[in-house]
């Protein structure tokens, strides 16, 4: 197994410098004999690093079967608090939404013109051991900003592993999939349960109109929606391990330290 980071560690030597201004070099001394490959690359402004730097190289890997993409839900934009599944417009309010279907038409692109087994998954947010509202709470920096009607879905990493070795055990070229627990909930409902988990006293409620957050922790508050997951469990046989964030928060503070 190898990977690429934008600063990765010295220390692992399977572990290789990649971005926009870093291209792999070597592409085919780099992926020779590749199977499964995967993108967490974020796309910029000028688009896909890896598309643009990669992409005409990609259909040389003749041993690859399975490919994946790691999205947003995002993508759909703001629904009011409605619901959305894999069959939905996409209708991405922020510049990085659009950025993210940009990017994920240039992935199917690979699957529908050149038979590339492409897989896409749109994450909801992500947390997990070392990024979860218990570490923001007791680094003080949690706030507690009320927007009534607000919701958003969220998975803890864990989940996500278990959907992509899913799904590379049984793959399906031009998959989508969206990738997020059970219960969409209120930002600040979350705050109050790490509270109480941690028993401290939960910051004071700020109305988001009266918030004072940069443009880009506000435009989190601009999109509301519950996302479906039938689909992960209906094909891809997932059982959630946590399937709330009640249930992954209870579980990360077991591994807190003193």
């Amino acid at each position: 197994m190898s990977g690429t980071g934008r600063e990765p560690d010295n220390r692992q030597t399977n572990c290789r410098r990649f971005d926009r201004h870093h291209p792999l070099g070597d592409f085919d001394a780099a992926l020779s004999g590749v199977t499964h490959l995967l993108s967490s690359v974020p796309p910029d402004a000028a688009g896909d690093p890896v598309l643009d730097l990669c992409g005409a190289d990609l259909g040389r890997l003749k041993d690859l079967q399975w490919l994946g993409y790691l999205s947003t839900t995002g993508v759909y934009g703001d629904r009011a608090g409605g619901w959305v599944d894999e069959e939905s417009d996409l209708d991405p309010a922020s510049e990085r939404g659009r950025r993210r279907v940009a990017a994920e038409a240039g992935w199917r692109r690979l699957w529908t013109d050149h038979g590339l087994p492409v897989h896409i998954f749109r994450l909801a947010g992500i947390y997990g051991p070392g990024r979860n509202m218990l570490e923001t709470v007791r680094a003080g920096r949690a706030r507690r900003i009320v927007k009534p009607g607000q919701v958003f879905s969220r998975v803890h990493v864990a989940d996500i592993c278990a959907v992509l070795q899913a799904s590379m055990a049984q793959p399906r070229p031009g998959g989508l999939y969206n990738v997020c627990d059970d219960l969409a909930a209120a930002p600040d409902d979350v705050v109050l349960h790490a509270c109480e988990l941690l028993s401290v006293q939960p910051p004071p409620a700020v109305p988001f109109e009266a918030a004072d957050l940069s443009p880009m922790a506000r435009s989190f508050y601009g999109e509301s929606k519950r996302v479906r997951n039938d689909l992960i469990k209906r094909e891809l046989g997932i059982a959630l391990t946590y399937a709330t964030y009640r249930d992954g928060l209870g579980a990360l503070k077991a591994t807190l330290a003193d």
